[in-house]
């Protein structure tokens, strides 16, 4: 079986990697085709495998005593599925991983990925920096989520997996978008509702298609923006 050429891969994190430390990869990556709702890494279970999304973007979600669940991130082809637990010292992750919108990643086993980085000390480096945009990006939304509406919220939301596909289209179900922000479905749909009234997005069963972003941005306000400026200044610029 032939092996992957950096220059093919779509997963920007990969790509962003010097080539040597893309060759101390590149013989453990193994493509991998997901389904939509499908699970990555189980909460509280070993990490076993670790997934760089080429297509297609995966929630991290926390849940509640009560069942109450919250989506806290959001990974797609800039980033990595599991390696901050598995860099920060741990073999396990509280967050239920699944897959948000289908497609196609990269899976690595986790004793190959710790045993590129113990042998690059750059490779560790990138990918702690890949760590510290997540954690910003965890933060940003605990902030949003206390001070900001739910439209701006919303608006928050749709563009930042709008940044993660191709073309305009998103599979996304009101009570889908009523767990990921934390809230009941009946303002789910009315949030959804009041964008539409806008013309910023046009709502079909199943799925939305955004029709005007930059006025999704200006209604997000400075709710967006701030972990997608850490990922260009600490992994693109780097």
């Amino acid at each position: 079986m032939s092996l992957l050429l950096q220059k093919a891969v779509r997963n920007r994190l990969l790509k962003a990697l010097s080539p040597d430390n893309f060759l101390l990869l590149q013989p453990h990556l193994k493509a991998r085709r997901t389904e939509l709702r499908q699970t990555v890494i189980e909460p509280n279970q070993l990490i076993t495998q670790l997934f760089f999304p080429e297509t297609g973007y995966v929630s991290l979600v926390t849940q509640g005593a009560q069942g109450d669940k919250v989506e806290i991130g959001i990974v797609g082809r800039e980033g990595v599925v599991g390696a901050s637990p598995v860099l920060l010292g741990s073999d396990r992750t509280p967050h239920h991983c699944f897959v948000q919108a289908a497609g196609e990643m990269l899976a690595i086993e986790t004793p190959a990925l710790c045993a590129a980085v113990d042998q690059s000390p750059s490779l560790r480096r990138l990918l702690l920096r890949y760590t510290l945009v997540q954690f910003v990006e965890a933060s940003q939304t605990a902030f949003i989520n206390a001070s900001y509406q739910l439209e701006a919220r919303l608006a928050r939301w749709i563009l930042m997996c709008h940044d993660r596909v191709d073309g305009d289209e998103l599979t996304m179900t009101h009570d889908f978008a009523a767990v990921m922000l934390g809230v009941q479905r009946t303002s789910a749909t009315l949030g959804i509702q009041a964008l539409e009234g806008r013309r910023l997005i046009k709502a079909q069963r199943g799925r939305i298609t955004v029709t005007d972003r930059p006025g999704l941005v200006a209604l997000a306000d400075h709710s967006y923006g701030l972990p997608e400026a850490e990922y260009a200044r600490l992994i693109e610029a780097a």
